[in-house]
Protein backbone atom coordinates (compact mmCIF):
# COMPACT_ATOMS: atom_id res chain seq x y z
CA UNK A 1 0.00 0.00 0.00
CA UNK A 2 0.95 3.62 -0.51
CA UNK A 3 0.34 5.22 2.89
CA UNK A 4 0.45 8.75 4.25
CA UNK A 5 0.82 9.39 7.99
CA UNK A 6 0.24 13.01 9.04
CA UNK A 7 0.36 14.63 12.48
CA UNK A 8 0.54 18.30 13.36
CA UNK A 9 3.54 18.24 15.68
CA UNK A 10 7.23 18.82 15.08
CA UNK A 11 9.22 15.95 13.59
CA UNK A 12 11.10 14.62 16.65
CA UNK A 13 11.44 11.06 17.85
CA UNK A 14 11.80 12.37 21.41
CA UNK A 15 8.20 13.64 21.31
CA UNK A 16 5.28 11.32 22.05
CA UNK A 17 2.92 11.84 19.09
CA UNK A 18 5.78 12.26 16.63
CA UNK A 19 7.46 9.16 18.01
CA UNK A 20 4.28 7.15 17.44
CA UNK A 21 4.03 8.30 13.82
CA UNK A 22 7.71 7.69 13.06
CA UNK A 23 7.76 4.23 14.63
CA UNK A 24 4.60 3.17 12.80
CA UNK A 25 6.06 4.46 9.53
CA UNK A 26 9.30 2.54 10.05
CA UNK A 27 7.50 -0.72 10.80
CA UNK A 28 5.08 -0.32 7.87
CA UNK A 29 8.07 0.15 5.56
CA UNK A 30 9.56 -3.03 7.03
CA UNK A 31 6.33 -4.77 6.00
CA UNK A 32 6.87 -3.65 2.40
CA UNK A 33 4.63 -0.58 2.21
CA UNK A 34 5.50 2.83 0.78
CA UNK A 35 5.05 5.37 3.56
CA UNK A 36 5.33 9.17 3.66
CA UNK A 37 5.14 11.22 6.84
CA UNK A 38 4.03 14.82 7.13
CA UNK A 39 4.73 16.87 10.24
CA UNK A 40 4.08 20.47 11.21
CA UNK A 41 7.54 21.62 10.14
CA UNK A 42 7.14 19.85 6.77
CA UNK A 43 3.90 21.57 5.73
CA UNK A 44 4.09 24.77 7.78
CA UNK A 45 7.75 25.72 8.26
CA UNK A 46 6.55 29.29 8.89
CA UNK A 47 2.96 29.17 10.20
CA UNK A 48 0.94 32.28 9.40
CA UNK A 49 -1.92 31.81 11.84
CA UNK A 50 -1.82 32.49 15.62
CA UNK A 51 -0.60 29.54 17.70
CA UNK A 52 -4.03 28.62 19.04
CA UNK A 53 -5.30 28.20 15.46
CA UNK A 54 -2.34 26.19 14.13
CA UNK A 55 -4.22 22.91 14.48
CA UNK A 56 -6.78 24.14 11.99
CA UNK A 57 -4.11 25.66 9.74
CA UNK A 58 -2.27 22.33 9.59
CA UNK A 59 -5.51 20.40 8.98
CA UNK A 60 -6.30 22.66 6.01
CA UNK A 61 -2.78 22.25 4.63
CA UNK A 62 -3.01 18.45 4.86
CA UNK A 63 -6.37 18.32 3.11
CA UNK A 64 -5.27 20.73 0.40
CA UNK A 65 -2.13 18.75 -0.40
CA UNK A 66 -3.91 15.40 -0.52
CA UNK A 67 -6.58 16.75 -2.87
CA UNK A 68 -3.95 18.22 -5.20
CA UNK A 69 -2.73 14.71 -6.00
CA UNK A 70 -5.36 12.23 -4.75
CA UNK A 71 -3.94 9.20 -6.55
CA UNK A 72 -0.64 9.44 -4.68
CA UNK A 73 -1.87 7.34 -1.73
CA UNK A 74 -4.12 4.32 -1.21
CA UNK A 75 -4.99 5.41 2.32
CA UNK A 76 -4.20 8.32 4.63
CA UNK A 77 -3.71 8.01 8.38
CA UNK A 78 -4.19 11.44 9.96
CA UNK A 79 -3.88 11.91 13.69
CA UNK A 80 -6.78 13.63 15.44
CA UNK A 81 -7.68 16.46 15.51
CA UNK A 82 -5.89 17.18 12.21
CA UNK A 83 -8.12 14.77 10.26
CA UNK A 84 -11.06 17.16 10.68
CA UNK A 85 -10.78 19.10 7.40
CA UNK A 86 -9.94 16.18 5.11
CA UNK A 87 -12.83 14.14 6.52
CA UNK A 88 -15.24 17.00 5.91
CA UNK A 89 -13.89 17.62 2.42
CA UNK A 90 -14.49 13.96 1.45
CA UNK A 91 -18.04 14.26 2.78
CA UNK A 92 -19.04 17.48 1.02
CA UNK A 93 -16.79 17.28 -2.04
CA UNK A 94 -16.60 13.53 -2.70
CA UNK A 95 -14.38 11.99 -5.33
CA UNK A 96 -13.66 8.36 -6.09
CA UNK A 97 -10.01 9.26 -6.45
CA UNK A 98 -9.64 10.46 -2.85
CA UNK A 99 -8.05 7.88 -0.52
CA UNK A 100 -9.97 6.75 2.58
CA UNK A 101 -9.21 8.47 5.87
CA UNK A 102 -8.15 6.62 9.02
CA UNK A 103 -7.80 8.71 12.17
CA UNK A 104 -5.41 7.95 15.02
CA UNK A 105 -6.39 9.18 18.48
CA UNK A 106 -4.06 9.12 21.47
CA UNK A 107 -6.41 10.06 24.29
CA UNK A 108 -9.82 11.36 25.22
CA UNK A 109 -10.43 15.09 25.22
CA UNK A 110 -13.51 14.44 27.35
CA UNK A 111 -11.34 12.76 30.01
CA UNK A 112 -8.85 15.62 29.84
CA UNK A 113 -11.57 18.25 30.42
CA UNK A 114 -13.05 16.16 33.25
CA UNK A 115 -9.71 15.84 35.05
CA UNK A 116 -8.69 19.46 34.58
CA UNK A 117 -12.01 20.77 35.95
CA UNK A 118 -11.32 18.97 39.22
CA UNK A 119 -7.77 20.30 39.31
CA UNK A 120 -8.98 23.85 38.72
CA UNK A 121 -11.36 23.57 41.68
CA UNK A 122 -8.29 22.83 43.81
CA UNK A 123 -6.62 26.04 42.68
CA UNK A 124 -4.46 24.22 40.13
CA UNK A 125 -4.69 23.92 36.34
CA UNK A 126 -4.77 27.70 36.09
CA UNK A 127 -4.81 27.45 32.30
CA UNK A 128 -8.21 25.74 32.51
CA UNK A 129 -10.27 28.58 33.94
CA UNK A 130 -13.79 29.10 32.59
CA UNK A 131 -12.74 31.06 29.49
CA UNK A 132 -10.35 28.31 28.41
CA UNK A 133 -12.93 25.66 29.23
CA UNK A 134 -15.39 27.37 26.90
CA UNK A 135 -12.69 27.70 24.23
CA UNK A 136 -11.76 24.04 24.65
CA UNK A 137 -15.36 22.90 24.19
CA UNK A 138 -16.29 25.18 21.31
CA UNK A 139 -13.06 24.96 19.33
CA UNK A 140 -10.72 22.14 20.29
CA UNK A 141 -13.36 19.54 21.11
CA UNK A 142 -15.17 20.43 17.87
CA UNK A 143 -12.04 19.69 15.84
CA UNK A 144 -11.81 16.27 17.48
CA UNK A 145 -15.53 15.65 16.93
CA UNK A 146 -15.20 16.42 13.22
CA UNK A 147 -12.04 14.34 12.83
CA UNK A 148 -13.53 11.25 14.47
CA UNK A 149 -17.05 11.44 13.06
CA UNK A 150 -16.03 11.98 9.41
CA UNK A 151 -13.22 9.43 9.14
CA UNK A 152 -13.81 6.07 7.47
CA UNK A 153 -11.90 4.04 10.06
CA UNK A 154 -9.97 4.86 13.20
CA UNK A 155 -7.66 3.56 15.89
CA UNK A 156 -7.33 4.71 19.49
CA UNK A 157 -4.45 4.10 21.90
CA UNK A 158 -6.57 3.37 24.96
CA UNK A 159 -9.74 1.39 25.55
CA UNK A 160 -11.74 4.25 27.04
CA UNK A 161 -11.19 6.42 23.97
CA UNK A 162 -11.86 3.47 21.66
CA UNK A 163 -15.26 2.72 23.20
CA UNK A 164 -16.21 6.39 23.38
CA UNK A 165 -15.23 6.96 19.74
CA UNK A 166 -17.47 4.14 18.58
CA UNK A 167 -20.50 4.91 20.74
CA UNK A 168 -20.47 8.72 20.74
CA UNK A 169 -19.96 9.10 17.00
CA UNK A 170 -22.10 6.20 15.82
CA UNK A 171 -19.43 4.34 13.87
CA UNK A 172 -20.30 0.89 12.59
CA UNK A 173 -18.88 -2.00 14.63
CA UNK A 174 -15.40 -2.91 13.44
CA UNK A 175 -14.54 0.55 12.13
CA UNK A 176 -12.76 1.78 15.29
CA UNK A 177 -9.94 -0.30 16.74
CA UNK A 178 -7.99 -0.28 19.98
CA UNK A 179 -4.31 -0.17 19.03
CA UNK A 180 -1.96 0.59 21.93
CA UNK A 181 1.32 2.37 21.46
CA UNK A 182 4.52 0.37 21.38
CA UNK A 183 8.07 0.26 22.64
CA UNK A 184 11.46 -0.43 21.12
CA UNK A 185 13.07 -3.82 21.66
CA UNK A 186 16.28 -2.06 22.78
CA UNK A 187 14.62 -1.43 26.15
CA UNK A 188 14.16 -5.17 26.76
CA UNK A 189 17.40 -5.55 28.71
CA UNK A 190 18.14 -7.59 31.87
CA UNK A 191 18.03 -5.66 35.14
CA UNK A 192 20.04 -6.10 38.31
CA UNK A 193 18.10 -5.41 41.51
CA UNK A 194 20.16 -4.09 44.40
CA UNK A 195 19.12 -4.40 48.05
CA UNK A 196 19.79 -0.83 49.14
CA UNK A 197 17.94 2.08 50.70
CA UNK A 198 19.65 4.56 48.33
CA UNK A 199 17.04 4.04 45.64
CA UNK A 200 16.42 6.34 42.70
CA UNK A 201 12.89 7.23 41.61
CA UNK A 202 12.30 8.30 38.01
CA UNK A 203 9.59 10.45 36.44
CA UNK A 204 9.73 11.07 32.67
CA UNK A 205 7.40 13.59 31.09
CA UNK A 206 6.65 17.21 30.34
CA UNK A 207 5.99 19.24 33.51
CA UNK A 208 2.24 19.72 33.05
CA UNK A 209 -0.73 19.69 35.40
CA UNK A 210 -2.28 16.74 33.61
CA UNK A 211 0.86 14.69 34.28
CA UNK A 212 0.07 14.80 38.00
CA UNK A 213 3.19 16.80 38.87
CA UNK A 214 1.62 18.36 42.00
CA UNK A 215 1.09 14.85 43.37
CA UNK A 216 4.61 13.82 42.41
CA UNK A 217 5.99 16.68 44.53
CA UNK A 218 3.63 16.01 47.43
CA UNK A 219 4.39 12.30 47.52
CA UNK A 220 8.14 12.89 47.48
CA UNK A 221 7.76 15.37 50.34
CA UNK A 222 5.95 12.65 52.31
CA UNK A 223 8.51 9.96 51.47
CA UNK A 224 11.69 11.95 52.01
CA UNK A 225 11.71 11.98 55.84
CA UNK A 226 10.98 8.25 56.02
CA UNK A 227 13.56 7.31 53.37
CA UNK A 228 16.47 9.74 53.84
CA UNK A 229 18.61 8.24 51.04
CA UNK A 230 15.84 8.27 48.44
CA UNK A 231 16.30 10.53 45.40
CA UNK A 232 14.11 11.57 42.47
CA UNK A 233 15.01 12.28 38.84
CA UNK A 234 12.67 14.40 36.72
CA UNK A 235 13.54 13.83 33.04
CA UNK A 236 12.20 15.30 29.82
CA UNK A 237 10.35 18.06 31.69
CA UNK A 238 11.15 20.75 29.06
CA UNK A 239 11.70 23.37 31.77
CA UNK A 240 14.96 24.72 33.25
CA UNK A 241 16.51 22.82 36.14
CA UNK A 242 16.08 25.70 38.60
CA UNK A 243 12.37 25.99 37.81
CA UNK A 244 11.70 22.32 38.58
CA UNK A 245 13.83 22.31 41.73
CA UNK A 246 11.93 25.39 42.87
CA UNK A 247 8.74 23.28 42.98
CA UNK A 248 10.21 21.30 45.89
CA UNK A 249 10.94 22.48 49.46
CA UNK A 250 14.42 23.96 49.83
CA UNK A 251 15.69 21.13 52.07
CA UNK A 252 14.82 18.51 49.41
CA UNK A 253 16.17 20.17 46.29
CA UNK A 254 19.58 18.50 46.57
CA UNK A 255 17.80 15.14 46.28
CA UNK A 256 16.07 16.09 43.02
CA UNK A 257 17.96 15.59 39.77
CA UNK A 258 16.57 17.39 36.71
CA UNK A 259 17.20 16.49 33.06
CA UNK A 260 15.16 18.94 30.94
CA UNK A 261 15.84 17.05 27.68
CA UNK A 262 17.01 13.49 27.16
CA UNK A 263 18.08 12.35 23.70
CA UNK A 264 16.40 9.25 22.36
CA UNK A 265 19.60 7.21 22.36
CA UNK A 266 20.17 7.98 26.06
CA UNK A 267 16.78 6.70 27.23
CA UNK A 268 17.69 3.01 27.76
CA UNK A 269 20.51 4.00 30.09
CA UNK A 270 18.23 6.42 31.94
CA UNK A 271 15.85 3.60 32.84
CA UNK A 272 18.69 1.19 33.59
CA UNK A 273 20.24 3.53 36.17
CA UNK A 274 17.02 4.08 38.14
CA UNK A 275 15.06 1.74 40.37
CA UNK A 276 11.36 2.68 40.43
CA UNK A 277 9.25 4.46 37.81
CA UNK A 278 6.68 6.86 39.26
CA UNK A 279 4.05 8.17 36.86
CA UNK A 280 1.10 9.96 38.54
CA UNK A 281 -0.52 11.29 35.36
CA UNK A 282 -4.20 12.20 35.55
CA UNK A 283 -4.97 11.49 31.89
CA UNK A 284 -3.01 9.89 29.05
CA UNK A 285 -3.43 8.10 25.77
CA UNK A 286 -0.92 5.28 26.11
CA UNK A 287 2.29 6.80 27.53
CA UNK A 288 5.42 5.68 25.70
CA UNK A 289 7.55 6.29 28.78
CA UNK A 290 5.47 3.86 30.85
CA UNK A 291 5.91 1.13 28.22
CA UNK A 292 9.64 1.86 28.01
CA UNK A 293 10.05 1.65 31.78
CA UNK A 294 8.15 -1.63 31.90
CA UNK A 295 10.25 -3.02 29.04
CA UNK A 296 13.31 -2.08 31.10
CA UNK A 297 11.97 -4.27 33.94
CA UNK A 298 11.36 -1.28 36.19
CA UNK A 299 8.68 -1.71 38.85
CA UNK A 300 6.11 1.02 38.16
CA UNK A 301 3.66 3.01 40.25
CA UNK A 302 1.03 4.80 38.19
CA UNK A 303 -2.60 5.87 38.27
CA UNK A 304 -5.72 3.84 37.70
CA UNK A 305 -7.04 5.89 34.80
CA UNK A 306 -7.24 5.70 31.01
CA UNK A 307 -4.06 4.62 29.27
CA UNK A 308 -2.20 3.30 32.28
CA UNK A 309 -4.87 0.83 33.39
CA UNK A 310 -4.86 -0.74 29.93
CA UNK A 311 -1.37 -2.11 30.41
CA UNK A 312 -0.79 -2.23 34.19
CA UNK A 313 -2.55 -4.87 36.29
CA UNK A 314 -2.43 -3.89 39.93
CA UNK A 315 -0.19 -6.15 41.98
CA UNK A 316 0.80 -8.28 38.98
CA UNK A 317 3.03 -6.13 36.77
CA UNK A 318 2.90 -2.81 38.62
CA UNK A 319 0.94 -0.85 41.18
CA UNK A 320 -2.11 1.27 40.37
CA UNK A 321 -3.22 4.04 42.71
CA UNK A 322 -6.17 6.45 42.46
CA UNK A 323 -5.38 9.56 40.43
CA UNK A 324 -4.84 12.82 42.33
CA UNK A 325 -3.96 11.04 45.59
CA UNK A 326 -0.44 11.83 46.80
CA UNK A 327 -0.77 9.78 50.01
CA UNK A 328 -1.56 6.56 48.18
CA UNK A 329 1.12 7.33 45.60
CA UNK A 330 3.65 7.72 48.41
CA UNK A 331 2.46 4.55 50.18
CA UNK A 332 2.73 2.43 47.02
CA UNK A 333 6.18 3.80 46.24
CA UNK A 334 7.32 3.15 49.81
CA UNK A 335 6.16 -0.48 49.61
CA UNK A 336 8.44 -0.96 46.60
CA UNK A 337 11.33 0.81 48.30
CA UNK A 338 11.12 -1.51 51.29
CA UNK A 339 10.89 -4.80 49.39
CA UNK A 340 13.47 -5.97 46.86
CA UNK A 341 11.36 -9.06 46.25
CA UNK A 342 8.37 -6.94 45.26
CA UNK A 343 10.53 -4.86 42.97
CA UNK A 344 11.88 -8.01 41.32
CA UNK A 345 8.51 -9.69 40.81
CA UNK A 346 6.72 -6.63 39.48
CA UNK A 347 9.68 -5.61 37.32
CA UNK A 348 9.99 -9.05 35.74
CA UNK A 349 6.25 -9.22 35.06
CA UNK A 350 6.29 -5.70 33.61
CA UNK A 351 8.99 -6.68 31.15
CA UNK A 352 7.07 -9.77 30.07
CA UNK A 353 4.02 -7.60 29.47
CA UNK A 354 6.06 -5.13 27.41
CA UNK A 355 7.21 -7.91 25.08
CA UNK A 356 3.67 -7.92 23.69
CA UNK A 357 3.87 -4.19 22.95
CA UNK A 358 6.83 -3.93 20.58
CA UNK A 359 6.34 -1.56 17.66
CA UNK A 360 6.57 -4.50 15.27
CA UNK A 361 3.62 -6.20 17.02
CA UNK A 362 1.31 -3.19 17.37
CA UNK A 363 1.97 -1.94 13.82
CA UNK A 364 0.57 -5.20 12.46
CA UNK A 365 -2.75 -4.11 13.97
CA UNK A 366 -2.51 -0.70 12.31
CA UNK A 367 -1.71 -2.38 8.99
CA UNK A 368 -4.91 -4.40 9.34
CA UNK A 369 -7.00 -1.25 9.89
CA UNK A 370 -5.38 0.56 6.96
CA UNK A 371 -5.91 -2.42 4.67
CA UNK A 372 -9.53 -2.73 5.81
CA UNK A 373 -10.12 0.92 4.88
CA UNK A 374 -8.69 0.34 1.41
CA UNK A 375 -10.70 -2.84 0.83
CA UNK A 376 -13.91 -1.18 2.03
CA UNK A 377 -13.35 1.74 -0.33
CA UNK A 378 -12.57 -0.33 -3.44
CA UNK A 379 -16.16 -1.51 -4.23
CA UNK A 380 -17.43 2.10 -4.21
CA UNK A 381 -14.65 3.16 -6.59
CA UNK A 382 -15.61 0.41 -9.01
CA UNK A 383 -19.25 1.52 -9.20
Amino acid sequence: MKILIATGVMRSKEAGAAGVALNHAEQLRNLGHQVDTWFLDDLLPSPRWPVRFQELEFALAVSRRIRQNPSLYDVVNIHAPWACVYGLSRKFFPSAALPPCVFTLQGSEERYAYAMRFEHKKGRATAFAWKNRVWHRLYRQTLYDLAISNADFGNVANREGWILSELKYGHLPGRIWYIPNGTDSEFLQPRSFVDTDALRLLFVGTWLDRKGVFYLVESFVQLAPRLPKLSLTVAGCALPEEVIRGKFPADLRSRVNVLPLVKREAMPNLYATHDIFVFPSLVEGMPLTLLEAMASAMPVVTTNTCGMADVVENGLNGILVPPADSSQLAAATESLCKSIELRKSLGAAAQETARRYTWAAVTLKLEHVLRSAVLTEEPSKQQ
